[in-house]
């Protein structure tokens, strides 16, 4: 410690993280959290300090022509806590920065040392794990800031408000409000869309194979048709995915439902005998234990976690002590964890499932910044037994996939024998193959993609039954199956994590976040796994890749972040790196050259050709497209619409389709007349699906959706009646005299009666259903429904003073609160994404804001009709002008990639 007197300040980023360390530090020490980032360009007009209000570049918060000088703001929910650290600062004796040891870690350290300014010495602690022989090593060595690090960070933040807050409004402007772009998430966005224009350019192709039963003497096998005459029969590879044709050059033959049919009839008769047999034995090898992106792949796969749940869960892990840290690219591991490992193998499955030597794993990590070991339980390796009950259920999943990787890592070879078999007769040969499982090695503690590992052994081996060759056999049955070639498949999650590092796009670390804006952006939507892009994503990519194409590259941002890297090991300098990126080729701050994003962002865009994604000519030749509109896609032909219904991806828009629905939706289908009151009854077309409606639209018309399995087609007048006369009045209640009513609404069929409803079953129940049964359903205990208080969700955590904090849902939708304080999540936000970090944060930024003030009646004073009208009016385009610059705003930044 230093000459002056008092404690040595730790600060990390988060009270959770806090709490652990605190544990093991001797006395004398006093650990505080920052929260996150205490600082950072400013993300609204009132952060702007009001020196800087009138300067052009504010709003950016970068100086372009002054270096790039960032404007850096102490946000207002982190104003307190600031407070407390400069408090904590004047006391302390020494700093110790124990922030997480990544590049942002290492920005958040140096924001901390601008910012509190200490006059005492500052010293860095970087560790791998939150354990006790961790943090007293890091006590003892010490280092300095990392300035390579730190520029690193810094300059690609400036990179990405430059693209976010540069690029984004162009997107609002001649697209449709709410939208972004950014330096990582609009290539993410652009592979998504490559993958489903390839969908769309992709021709199904039908062929035919046989199945065969052959019976053994010594057991039966079944084989599928390989060669006929010698000549090779097509399978899926073999097929053009543009022609649906086999490919050219291809030796292949291709065998339809007509041959198919006749070789399963004409082949029964043949004699068969095994021509070969063959042999192998191999060997399978554990996988590395994991880095951050295959965590989140195997999360996504294994446990159906978005890389959002999964990364959130690791960093509790973290922060408790129970893993090491989760942000790393690395493979390798220390000595005392592989000693650790083998120990325990040896303790769990026996000696035999133990290596000779231990396992090393290297790869390549690119920036010398981060992690230099994998992920893996921290200490003394607990077994996910032991925890349960300590950590969520996520955690504990997250923790038992790491611990059974880590685990199989250091284990045995899993070790069998392949065969293979070929069965001849009548110039026809089938093929048959095998595996056997003679030792399952470190497959006894983890399986790829499987979460039982027994079972998963079973599901592995194929026996086939001992034969030699030139031994007869029996043919019992043979099945003429089609088949038909698949498009690329779409991207998961943890495909597109796959795809992004694989590429050198991004980093891990950044991957959660990134694909949780694109879908919070609605570029993209999932369809039960898979990532399915949006028209709008098609319009934003398109115009992205006509005026700003090398910024949506896929090599030139993975350049980026080698330079990035190089810049973090001091062979690149910042400055002259991001005047190259702005102003092109030649750097020259008074003159943009071509090349740079200064002047791209000069050029002529044409709305109306962003917004039109042309689609094919139809029969007649008319030119169809799809139009991203202010409501939604629609299709336009001509002077012709339609609306695109909901739930229809683009590569199922075919020019077929498109007509249908032009055809379908270019005027409503007038159905007759209503016999109660003579109005018009029309069946249409909406954004929503199909619906009628009783009335011209001037006529303050009715309408109903049809009911689920209604085709339109099918719909007659009185269909139709029938459902615009919903809600039907079944009955009236004895008891209350109320009339109890059924109909189908937004959330299906329903009863009511007066305010006390009830959902039904079944859509058709709505028109059948009596009095007597309704009033047995309205009996029944209500699902959800009124509730007099909040509903607890779940706790979070505790707060530093040792406060639970809980997540609530209350009557205007879900909130935090440590039971002092109460902060609603923002808007959108998923409450199981809702972390303890977050909740301080809200809860801090809520004290912050001090009581709500109640607004005083004012005495109302007539006006002028007219005066009136202006005054709204003036109001009415301030406020669409305020929601404009907020909308944009919020669109063009989005943190990195963003």
């Amino acid at each position: 410690m230093s000459a002056k007197q008092g404690p040595a300040l730790v600060i990390v980023e988060s009270p959770t993280k806090a709490k652990t360390i605190s544990k093991f530090l001797p006395s004398g020490y006093v650990v505080e959290a920052s929260v996150g980032h205490i600082r950072d360009l400013p993300t609204s007009a009132k952060e702007i300090p009001a020196a800087y209000k009138k300067e052009a570049w504010s709003r950016l918060g970068i100086d372009i022509d002054n270096d790039f000088q960032p404007l850096y703001v102490v946000p207002q929910a982190k104003k307190k806590q600031v407070q407390k650290l400069k408090a904590l600062v004047k006391d302390a004796s020494e700093i110790y920065l124990a922030t997480d040891e990544d590049r942002e870690g290492e920005s958040i350290s140096w924001h901390l040392v601008q910012v509190l300014n200490p006059k005492v010495p500052i010293k860095r602690l970087v560790f791998h794990e939150i354990t006790k022989t961790a943090i007293e090593k890091a006590l003892a060595e010490p280092r300095e800031l990392d300035e390579g690090l730190v520029q690193a960070q810094e300059t690609r933040r400036l990179l990405d408000r430059l693209y976010g807050y540069e690029l984004s409004p162009i997107l609002w402007r001649k697209i449709g409000p709410g939208l972004s772009a950014g330096r990582v998430q609009s290539v993410a966005v652009k592979l998504i869309v490559e993958r489903e224009r390839e969908r769309q350019r992709f021709v199904r192709a039908t062929y035919w194979d046989l199945s065969g039963a052959f019976a053994a003497k010594n057991g039966n096998f079944e084989a599928t048709l390989a060669t006929l005459d010698g000549k090779r029969v097509a399978s899926g590879k073999d097929f053009d995915q543009h022609t649906g044709k086999l490919k050219a050059g291809s030796d292949a033959q291709w065998v339809d439902e007509a041959r198919a049919q006749k070789l399963a009839s004409d082949l029964k008769s043949a004699d068969w005998a095994i021509s070969k047999v063959e042999r192998k034995p191999y060997t399978d090898r554990p996988s590395p234990p994991f880095t951050t992106s295959t965590l989140q792949q195997e999360a996504n796969r294994k446990l159906r976690l978005t890389a959002r749940a999964a990364m959130q869960a690791a960093q509790r892990l973290y922060e408790n002590g129970y893993i090491t840290y989760m942000r790393t690219d690395s493979t390798s591991l220390a000595k005392e964890a592989v000693e650790t490992a083998r120990a325990q193998i040896e303790k769990l499955y026996g000696a035999d499932y133990v290596p000779d030597q231990p396992r090393e794993y290297r790869t390549k990590v690119k920036n010398a910044q981060e992690a230099h070991e994998a992920i893996r339980p921290a200490g003394e390796f607990v077994t996910p037994d032991s925890i349960k009950g300590k950590v969520g259920v996520d955690e504990l999943r997250v923790y038992e996939l790491i611990w059974k990787r880590t685990m199989a890592c250091q284990m045995a070879d899993a070790r069998g024998h392949r065969l293979s078999l070929e069965v001849t007769g009548a110039g026809a040969v089938f093929q048959a193959s095998g595996k056997t499982i003679e030792f399952p090695g470190y497959m006894r503690a983890y399986v790829e993609g499987a979460d039982d590992p027994d079972a998963e052994l079973a599901d592995k081996e194929t026996v086939l039954p001992s034969v030699t060759e030139g031994e007869s056999v029996e043919c019992t049955g043979l099945e003429a199956k089609d088949h038909t070639t698949q498009p690329p498949a779409r991207f998961t999650e943890a495909s597109i994590v796959k795809e992004l590092e694989s590429n050198g796009v991004g980093r891990p670390s950044t991957y959660a976040m990134i694909i949780d804006t694109i879908l919070r952006r609605e570029y993209v939507v999932k369809q039960r796994n898979a990532l399915v892009p949006t028209f709008m994503a098609f319009a934003v990519v398109g115009l992205l890749e006509r005026h700003f194409g090398h910024l949506v590259d896929v090599t030139f941002t993975a350049r980026m972040e080698d330079d990035l890297d190089m810049i973090s090991l001091g062979q690149k300098e910042s400055l002259p790196y991001l005047q190259h990126f702005y102003f092109g080729a030649g750097g020259d701050v008074s003159k943009a050259s071509d090349g740079g994003l200064k002047a791209l962002l000069e050029q002529e865009i044409d709305p109306r050709e962003s917004c039109t994604l042309p689609l094919g000519l139809d029969a007649e030749g008319r030119a169809i497209a799809v139009r991203i509109g202010r409501y939604g896609p629609y299709l336009e032909r001509g002077d012709e619409r339609a609306t695109i219904p909901e739930g229809i991806a683009p590569d199922e828009l075919t020019i077929e389709k498109a007509v249908e629905l032009i055809e379908r939706g270019s005027g409503p289908t007038e159905l007759g007349d209503d016999p109660d009151t003579g109005r018009p009854a029309f069946l249409k077309a909406g954004r929503f699906g199909p619906y009628v409606q009783l009335g011209d639209n001037d006529d303050e018309p009715k309408m109903k959706s049809l009911l689920p399995g209604m085709v339109p087609e099918e719909v007659t007048l009185e269909s139709a009646m029938r459902l615009l006369r919903l809600p039907r009045e079944v009955g009236v209640d004895p008891a209350t005299s109320e009339p109890v009513l059924a109909d189908f609404g937004r959330y299906g069929p329903y009863l009511k009666r007066g305010t006390d409803t009830r959902s039904l079953e079944a859509p058709e129940q709505v028109f059948e259903i009596d009095l007597e049964q309704a009033l047995v359903v309205l009996a029944t205990e209500k699902k959800g429904g009124f509730r007099r208080g909040p509903k607890a969700l779940r706790d979070v955590g505790t707060d530093p003073a040792g406060n639970v904090v809980k997540l609530l849902d209350g009557r205007y939708g879900p909130y935090v609160t440590d039971g002092t304080t109460n902060a609603s999540i923002p808007k959108g936000t998923n409450p199981d994404d809702v972390t303890l970090e977050l909740s301080l944060e809200l809860i801090a930024a809520r004290v912050a804001a001090g009581p709500s003030k109640k607004k005083k009646a004012k005495k109302k004073v007539a006006k002028k009709k007219a005066a009136t009208k202006k005054a709204a009016k003036k109001t009415a385009k301030k406020a669409t002008k305020k929601a404009s610059k907020k909308t944009v705003k919020k669109a063009a930044d989005d943190g990195d990639g963003a």
